[in-house]
């Protein structure tokens, strides 16, 4: 089973319209259908099945063309610089043809290693007929959506308001004053399945405009004020409220409810990995002891594990499994999986002392290490689902492929471990994945699999992004050091160093974060998930090194967040007040496949506030979740990354400080206490023997807190009391777990 056209159901697609709560259902009643849109709209739901085919290519131009995308840096743009379309990047340019002429205006938004956003450009914008009327009609605008996120979040909006459903790519009709009026996702090149093709849709809406435009301005006008209702309406809750203990059971029982017994993971087919939900229970099993809700994410932790959405050959996870059993992925690999997925193996590891999990996560680090990570430090965005044409050719087998590697005696013990057989699993070849997860393959079979890793490596490789995108970076950074730290690991470390160092060397430009580096240079300003994601990396970097300039670096970033993205009413602006404006200001708090940048800047800040005992920093944090607290009541299985920082917010949270020399094995012992266990709650800091005087001017409470006699020393404190110092790791281990 391929992966849904448009990628439909992504997390951040139609899965997240249904998180909404009727969100769809809601914007129709309120939005109506008038005129000219009616009827696009009405064809296009029809059939709202996102199935089909992707094998057409008639008319398809063999020319090749160059336009204005040939100057872009972003590799998804440079994918369509020779195509018959006249694109043109997003900016003056664009926008004033639109207006000038008065066309409206076709923007299309995807991303490089998109499946269906390759389709769609060889069916339709590889069409010389198609790219013909599209360039005479309208002004068409190519935007990548890692690029320009804040465009991305906006016109998603208006997507899943007129149809229902989203994904990429996205493609939405403006008006020159960049008011949507009709849109949808992957569109086939003529009409199939019920549905209008693309060329369809384009002369409707060209008739539409210029025989029925009120309509048309009608319908631009409605939904333009529902996007600019949903995109500054987070702020829901009292200014002086926070949410209740009782939003954690709430968001507990409604991933209880949709959690699927039998197969691990939430709802029906596709399932997604979704680890924030996971590090969520984790937590809520650590506050209340709930076994289910442990068992819930072991369960589902096993089962991705084992099946065919986990790469057992190369490592790492697949974007999304299409069907229930995690056994048919979509096999596109995107950098922010790997970071949330090894932050819950960890997490998992460190509940349960189950070594598989610690197994996983280095499966998981090692092919960001061997494969996503660039020469000079920073971490590669994503690798495509495709290669040679097809998705997932690159990872499927025949039994005679494997014989082929291994000989007949090894090909048929391998084979059966992984279900290879002659009918196989998908489309007549098979995907590897395994009964069940448990004992690492040891000996024959193991040297086994390294010989079909070569093997495979050999293949035509899929494309890689290779991006350095700052927020996605920053959740790879913690990730990496909360695993060092926790599986005694110093390479992870290093590697979370590294790319921290990376960042802060070549994505800071005139004192503002970028968002991105490519092929050499850095390009736009970084979003409020670029600065929360890189100050979380680096605060988890600093408990994992306790080298004071990351503490120092966080701090630095916590204050630019406030400066640059922090709204009066409590939470922060997705683009900051110096970046463009646009149709409305987005407030971004859905925890889709990455957290929201609200969520991740409230767990910055309660973690940060915390540490240096900084009522203002932490004072930001709940100033926020009280803004949200409505949002978050009303939809918590929406929010879980934000349910995360409330659980934080609620504490108790255990401040532990280790004093004593850097080199002493004696204080190594008693950090080490402190890294295995989990403690999601807590935060950590080092009070050196040596030259104090940096992180007293950051945490000053330190310079009460000295190693005594000259001997490590631990205090573990709680609601401002501390307990008596110890010195021994037997007496550390009592008191973080009474």
């Amino acid at each position: 089973m391929r992966a849904e056209p448009g990628d439909a159901r992504d997390i951040d697609g139609c899965s997240r319209a249904a998180d909404l709560a009727g969100f769809p259902g809601r914007a129709m009643r309120r939005l109506g259908r008038p005129g000219a849109l009616a009827l696009m709209v009405g064809m296009m739901m029809a059939n709202p099945s996102c199935g089909g085919s992707s094998d057409s290519g008639e008319g398809i131009s063999q020319a090749r063309h160059t336009n204005r995308l040939i100057h872009e840096k972003s590799p998804y743009l440079l994918q369509h610089a020779h195509n018959p379309v006249d694109w043109y990047p997003w900016g003056e340019e664009a926008l004033r043809k639109a207006r000038e002429e008065d066309k409206p205006i076709f923007l299309s938004i995807g991303y490089s290693t998109c499946h269906w956003c390759h389709v769609m450009e060889h069916e339709s914008f590889e069409n010389e007929e198609i790219a013909a009327f599209l360039n005479e009609h309208f002004v068409p605008i190519k935007v990548d959506r890692e690029e320009r996120p804040d465009l991305d979040n906006l016109y998603m909006t208006a997507v899943q308001a007129i149809t229902g459903r989203g994904g990429w790519p996205m493609s939405v009709f403006l008006t020159p004053q960049l008011e949507p009026f009709f849109g949808g996702t992957y569109f086939p090149p003529d009409d199939r399945w019920g549905r209008p093709g693309f060329m369809s849709i384009l002369t409707r809406i060209d008739s539409a405009w210029r025989t029925d435009r009120t309509s048309l301005l009608s319908s631009a006008e409605r939904v333009t004020d529902f996007v600019r209702e949903q995109a500054t309406g987070a702020s829901t809750g009292r200014p002086d409220a926070m949410p209740t203990e009782k939003v954690l059971e709430q968001g507990y029982e409604s991933l209880r409810q949709r959690f699927d017994e039998t197969l691990g993971g939430f709802g029906e087919a596709p399932k997604f990995p979704t680890p924030h939900n996971l590090t969520f229970l984790l937590r809520y099993a650590k506050r209340t002891g709930s076994a289910e809700a442990l068992r819930m994410v072991t369960r589902t932790l096993d089962a991705m594990a084992a099946g065919g959405i986990h790469d057992h050959l190369g490592g790492g996870f697949h974007r999304y499994s299409t069907d229930a059993e995690w056994l048919a992925p979509h096999f596109e690999k995107m950098l922010y999986d790997q970071a949330g997925l090894a932050r819950a193996y960890t997490d998992a590891y460190l509940t349960t002392g189950d070594k598989l999990y610690a197994r996983v996560t280095r499966d998981i680090l090692d092919y960001v290490l061997a494969y996503l990570t660039d020469p000079a430090g920073g971490f590669y965005s994503a690798e495509d689902a495709d290669s040679e044409g097809e998705e997932g050719t690159f990872y499927v087998w025949t039994p005679e492929q494997i014989r082929e590697v291994l000989g007949e005696d090894i090909a048929e013990r391998f084979s059966r471990d992984f279900d290879v057989t002659a009918g196989g699993n998908w489309e007549g070849k098979s995907i590897l994945h395994r009964a069940a997860w448990g004992e690492p393959l040891l000996g024959e079979l193991e040297d086994a699999r390294r010989s079909l890793l070569e093997a495979r490596d050999a293949r035509p490789r899929p494309h890689r992004d290779e991006k350095i995108i700052v927020a996605w970076n920053g959740y790879m950074i913690e990730a990496f050091a909360r695993a060092g730290r926790a599986l005694r690991e110093p390479r992870y470390i290093e590697a979370a160093r590294r790319a921290a160092d990376f960042i802060e060397k070549d994505l800071w430009r005139d004192g503002r974060l970028l968002r991105y580096h490519y092929a050499g240079a850095a390009e736009a300003l970084g979003y409020l998930d670029d600065y929360a994601y890189l100050g979380r990396g680096l605060l988890g970097l600093y408990e994992a090194t306790f080298d004071t300039r990351y503490l120092e670096r966080a701090a630095h970033v916590a204050g630019e967040i406030h400066r640059l993205f922090a709204r009066p009413e409590g939470g922060y602006t997705f683009s900051g007040n110096d970046g463009e404006k646009l149709l409305a200001e987005v407030v971004e708090t859905y925890d889709g496949a990455f957290p929201s940048g609200n969520s991740a800047a409230c767990v910055l800040m309660l973690r940060l506030g915390h540490l240096t005992a900084n009522p203002e920093v932490k004072g930001r944090a709940e100033t926020a979740l009280k803004a949200f607290a409505g949002t978050l009541t009303r939809s918590p299985a929406a929010h879980v990354e934000m349910l995360s920082a409330f659980d934080f917010a609620l504490g108790p949270v255990t401040e532990v400080i280790v004093a004593g020399s850097a080199g002493d094995p004696a204080v190594g012992e008693l950090l080490q206490a402190i890294g295995e266990r989990y403690l999601p709650n807590s935060v950590t800091a080092f009070h050196p023997a040596e030259d104090a005087g940096s992180i007293q001017a950051l945490i000053p409470y330190l310079e009460t807190q000295p190693a005594l006699a000259g001997s490590a020393t631990a205090y573990v404190c709680q609601n401002y009391a501390c307990q008596l110092p110890v010195h021994e790791r037997s007496a550390l281990v009592k008191l973080l777990e009474p």
